[in-house]
């Protein structure tokens, strides 16, 4: 048995799983935002020590299976060797922090770090649409985007502080007036960014349907009505999400001339639009792609779900004890 936990933004996750990936019993929360990271520690450290005592270790006697590791999946640039989070972008108190240590020093139990996204990439690679398959991507458009990338079966990860991160590569900036601007590909197209821009006064035309969708308040548009406007037709909705896409292809497009993966999955909760989504990414790479690439490569939707940042700490903590 190990454990898995997902530090995202606010989300939080903690598992009991196996070797394999499956997943026995899972627990959810969230804290706010100006809880910081002594707010998320506090919230670990309550439900790790209950769930280890539910399957009766660490509490009252030993378990027969007792927890062997645990796998970290954060959200954030960190130096995986020593498991120390070098700074979140999103939650202040996380500069040059040990969560490795934290785990171990107060559990007691090995602990293993890794980015959120290369957690979730190896799940979705060893368990996933990437089976069978030994040159890998993943990408999540969430609230942010994040990468990984597997070469020749294994996590590929750089001078050992996080590589494939996508969603800071440079991409054109459709949004400004100035000719040839750039920006990172993070502030336009993650969920959190195309909800701001959705959000902007006068952004979204007056007969568009995502308008009745807010009840004419586009302060309180989401994702989620994007979608909806999107399954129903509406041209402004289908125009939003094709520049979305076009944007991620052109950076998809620059991973398959470097890399050559044979499949490139997609995740994260943007990407619950679909087919709409996927296929004009689909549609936007292949005008793209180079020679090279043309017929050998798949791009597909994650077939993990929400789990998958656990799954993967699963398989990397395992991997980690060999």
């Amino acid at each position: 048995m190990l454990i898995a936990i997902e530090i995202g933004g606010t989300k939080l996750q903690l598992a009991l799983g196996r070797e394999d990936g499956t997943i026995v019993k899972t627990v959810r929360g969230r804290v706010k935002a100006e809880d910081g990271a002594q707010g998320i520690l506090a919230w670990f450290d309550a439900q790790t020590s209950a769930l280890l005592q539910e399957y009766g270790w660490g509490g009252n006697g030993q378990a027969d299976d007792p927890v062997r590791a645990i796998g970290v999946g954060f959200g954030g640039p960190l130096e995986t060797a020593t498991g120390t989070v070098l700074k979140s972008v999103q939650i202040k108190g996380w500069d040059n922090f040990s969560l490795k240590k934290w785990f171990e020093d107060r559990f007691g139990i090995p602990t293993f770090v890794f980015n959120d996204s290369s957690a979730a990439g190896y799940g979705e690679y060893r368990i996933g649409s990437g089976r069978s398959t030994k040159q890998f991507f993943y990408t999540n458009i969430g609230t942010g985007i994040g990468g990984s990338l597997i070469v020749d079966g294994r996590l590929y990860d750089g001078q050992g502080v996080g590589a494939a991160e996508l969603g800071h590569t440079r991409i054109p900036d459709w949004t400004s007036g100035n000719p040839g601007e750039d920006t990172e590909l993070e502030l336009l197209c993650s969920g959190q960014s195309v909800e701001k821009r959705l959000r902007s006064p006068h952004y979204i035309p007056s007969d568009s349907l995502l308008m009745q969708l807010c009840g004419g308040d586009v302060s309180t548009v989401t994702n989620q009505m994007l979608g909806e406007a999107v399954g129903a037709g509406d041209p402004f909705a289908l125009e939003e999400i094709d520049r979305v896409a076009k944007s991620m292809a052109i950076a998809i497009s620059n991973v398959l001339c470097l890399m050559q993966p044979e499949v490139i999955a997609v995740g994260g909760g943007f990407s619950l639009i679909g087919d709409p989504l996927i296929d004009r990414i689909r549609a936007h790479v292949k005008e793209r792609d180079f020679i090279c690439s043309e017929g050998r490569y798949r791009i597909v939707p994650c077939e993990l779900g929400e789990a998958i940042v656990l799954q993967g700490a699963l398989l990397l903590a395992a991997e980690s004890l060999k």
